[in-house]
């Protein structure tokens, strides 16, 4: 209705109808697949190679956290996932209803002769706003916030001491979680590496993940 009743007036106003529905494009984009595979199991978890840490961030939609830290070097794998909740085995769509209470998480394997967990977190904190409560962008609920889940008391202690030396480099207290892992459950095969398997298909994938990416200088 926008669009025609521009028509009726003059050029400008139609490239201005435009310009707008451009800028909602964003708004329209969602943390969730276009089209739901009838294979729904959860995908298989990666070996984790002798010597490698495990840690498990939340930061918002699991594929934006993915599309960054798969890139890292020293980082062997990254399985997006849910943990959390109080609800054992959820589904995609348990977590996707608020009612299961998991996050949406990841689960970093990595080597910590090339990463350290700290050096981890440090891009932790730089490829989400940690200030905002249950809640990253357009991504609304709780299974959207921002946490650390630890799996050691040491994990715990540069957790807590990496969310403090965060703190400066943000004008709002940062809200993030900080609690020990819990059992994690794998996404469904289809959600893992979305990124670069839909990029070209999925507008969430492009309007909010790639400039995530390009902002952070890595491949997109």
């Amino acid at each position: 209705m926008l669009c025609e009743i521009a028509g009726l007036v003059n050029l400008p106003a139609i490239k201005s109808c435009w310009v707008a529905l451009l800028g909602m494009l964003p708004l329209l984009a969602s943390c969730e697949p276009d089209k739901k595979p009838m294979n729904d199991h959860p995908a298989a978890l990666p070996q984790v190679p002798e010597n490698a840490e495990i840690a498990t961030l939340g930061a918002g939609c699991y594929w934006c956290i993915e599309a960054v830290l798969r890139q890292i070097d020293g980082v062997y794998s990254v399985t997006s996932g849910f943990m959390g909740g109080h609800v054992p085995n959820p589904t995609y769509d348990d977590v996707c209803g608020g009612d299961s209470g998991h996050a949406e998480v990841v689960r970093v394997v990595f080597d910590p002769k090339k990463i350290s967990y700290p050096a981890l977190l440090d891009w932790f904190w730089k490829l989400h706003d940690p200030t905002t409560l249950n809640r990253q962008g357009n991504d609304v609920g709780t299974q959207y916030r921002s946490v650390i889940y630890f799996h050691s008391e040491e994990q715990k202690k540069a957790a807590e001491a990496s969310k403090v030396a965060a703190a400066p480099k943000f004008d709002d207290p940062i809200v993030t979680e900080i609690s020990a892992a819990s059992e994690f459950y794998p996404a469904p095969e289809y959600h893992q590496d979305y990124y670069f398997q839909n990029k070209s298909k999925n507008p969430y994938c492009r309007f909010v993940i790639e400039p995530k990416l390009r902002k952070l200088k890595l491949d997109h």
